[in-house]
Parts: structure tokens; sequence; C-alpha cells
């Protein structure tokens, strides 16, 4: 066990985390609904602490991130648990883990062990990923410092719901993001992830307030979330209140999980996404999830040439110079190095 971060003692033993946005008050004896942070004689606990469940070595833009060290490899890194329940989740073996299955798997790595094993595998960064990072705030954020120290970038891949102060306490050490903005109603976000639109909202408005390197990336559920009204209300805020250089990636929908009877998402509605995001005045809107479509290559906002050219995660061809187009010398916003 390690003592938790962000939490409040309140009447008696019980405990209120701040570390998300859920705010849960724990009584002791108790986790909150992210199922790894307890509450025990009125003292709250992170159970996951150096207990690695996944890691692999990624190609960055598999997280998805485009404008973030394009064609490096990020370590990657989860605990079990996630402060969301995503009827959709693709990684719901580790991300949905509750008390009733046993005691928290996971292997002992301690976060020098993580930062070692990044730099061994030739790695530029390592991203804290597959479930909520938030929910392994300590472990994260004490590896974040070493991997600092080591000359290595650090990557939220996170649904978008940590507290304002976690955020702020770990900005410093993290160099980019790519946040969920699941959908843009409500009702979406109570029904489908177990949260609240304005909660997710407010998270990327403090991303890009403290200066950290920010791309969106919403999943297209066909019937839920991907009517042009929406889609149009989506763009406008990520223009109007992000900013038009924060690229968007819109992606195809497979069904998963408990959403095995929604159909695939037709590729005609991530053209359609796309071409919603371009007309808000966005500069970079990509599809993800159909390899080969095209809508994966950068092109230069400037004179429109195609800069930067991929195939899944792979980039085939770069044709950026010091992070400027090299055909007219615009320079293009992301961190290119």
């Amino acid at each position: 066990m390690h003592e938790a971060a962000f939490w409040e003692k309140k009447d008696g033993d019980k405990a209120l985390c701040t570390l998300c946005r859920h705010q849960c008050l724990i009584a002791s004896g108790r986790r909150g609904l992210c199922g790894v942070r307890e509450n025990r004689d009125g003292i709250l606990y992170s159970l996951v602490y150096e207990k690695l469940i996944a890691e692999n070595v990624d190609h960055i833009e598999k997280k998805p991130l485009f404008h973030y060290l394009p064609g490096s490899t990020s370590y990657s890194m989860a605990t079990v648990g996630c402060n969301f329940r995503c009827r959709h989740c693709q990684n719901y073996d580790i991300s949905q883990w509750t008390a009733s299955r046993g005691p928290i798997p996971g292997e002992k790595v301690s976060p020098a062990h993580i930062v070692q094993r990044a730099l061994a595998a030739g790695c530029r960064s390592i991203s804290y990923t597959y479930t909520e990072p938030t929910i392994f705030y300590e472990y994260a954020y004490d590896t974040a410092v070493l991997a600092k120290e080591a000359g290595l970038g650090n990557v939220f891949v996170s649904n978008g719901y940590t507290g304002t102060a976690a955020l702020e306490r770990i900005a410093p050490y993290l160099d980019a993001a790519n946040v969920d903005l699941k959908g843009f109603t409500d009702d979406f976000y109570r029904e489908v992830a177990g949260a609240r639109l304005q909660g997710v909202l407010d998270t990327l408005r403090d991303y890009r307030r403290l200066g950290i390197w920010l791309e969106v990336t919403t999943l297209l559920i066909p019937g839920h979330n991907d009517t042009d009204e929406e889609l149009r209300a989506l763009a406008g805020f990520i223009r109007n209140e992000l900013g038009a250089q924060v690229p968007w990636h819109v992606t195809a929908f497979y069904p998963t999980y408990k959403m095995l009877n929604v159909s695939p998402t037709p590729v005609e509605t991530l053209r359609r996404a796309r071409q919603i995001g371009l007309e808000a005045g966005l500069k970079y809107v990509y599809e993800g999830n159909v390899p080969g479509e095209g809508g994966e290559n950068t092109f230069c906002p400037a004179c429109g040439k195609q800069v930067i050219s991929r195939v899944g995660y792979r980039v085939d061809a770069s044709h950026l110079a010091g992070g400027a187009c090299d055909a007219c010398g615009a320079p293009l916003e992301g961190v290119w190095r």
C-alpha cells in the first residue's frame, strides 16, 4: 500500500478523494469508484502503486499523438482500474477491475525501473495509458519526475477527469496528452461513460492553461454521438476554447464489451466529421482506426502540402524542416524535437 495523494479527512473516519472530479466520499473499509483507492482506518491508500499490469513499446502515433515527436516510440504502462465505466472500453479486462475479482494484480516494478526499461528500449517518452492514468497518479508522478531527469518525455492518454490541483502538480513533468472528448452531451457521458461532460471540458481547459501539448480524440459511435449538430458543437468547443491548433482525431468504433450490438463506424461518417472540423476552423483533423484511408496525413495549413505521410502507426515520409513546411516555410504547431 502507498498513501494516496489528494484527499481530505472528513467526519469520523471518512476520506474525501479529490484526485479526480468524481470527488468520492469513502467510508472506512471501502473503495472509491475507481476501485483502486481504499480508505483504511481513516487514511486513503493507493492499491496500485508499483503494480504494473501492462507494458509495451508503442509508436507514439498509437496514442494517438501526431504532433508530438512523430515517428518515435513510447514506453507505455498501466495498472488496473479506471474512474469511468465506458460501455465500449477496449481494455475492460484491466480497466474494470473490481474488489470482487480478488487481490489487485500486477508486477512489482519501481518508477526507477520503468525509466530504465524505457531507456533500454530506445524510447523517447513514457506514456501512461491503456487504463486511466489519474487512478495510478502517485505511481505515474514518481515515474514522470525520474523520466524528466533522464531526458525522457511524459505523456498522458486520459479520459479528462483529473482534478485541477492534481493536474497542476504533475504539469511541469507532462509534455503532451491525448484526451478523449467522448461526446458533447451530458446524457451520452452519463449513460455510456458514467461521468459528466462538464468535468471533461474543465479538465481540457486546464491542460491548455498549463501549456501541455494537447490533442483530442472522439470515438464516433453510430447512433450515439455522431450527429452533425453534436459534431459541430464539439468542433466549435475545440476551436473556440482550446485553439485551432489543437489536433482532433475522429476515430472509428468497432463493437466491443457491452456495445456488441452497435455497428462499426462507416468511413463516410469519419469523412463527414473531418470536414465538419475543418469547416469549424481547426487546422488539423485526422481519421483514426482506418489505416490507408488518407485521413492520417498532416497537411500544411498555409500552402496545403502534405508534410507528414502516415499509414496506420507508421510515418512513411516527412517534409518538415525544423517544425516548418519545407515548401512554404510556414511553422506547424507541435513538439517536433
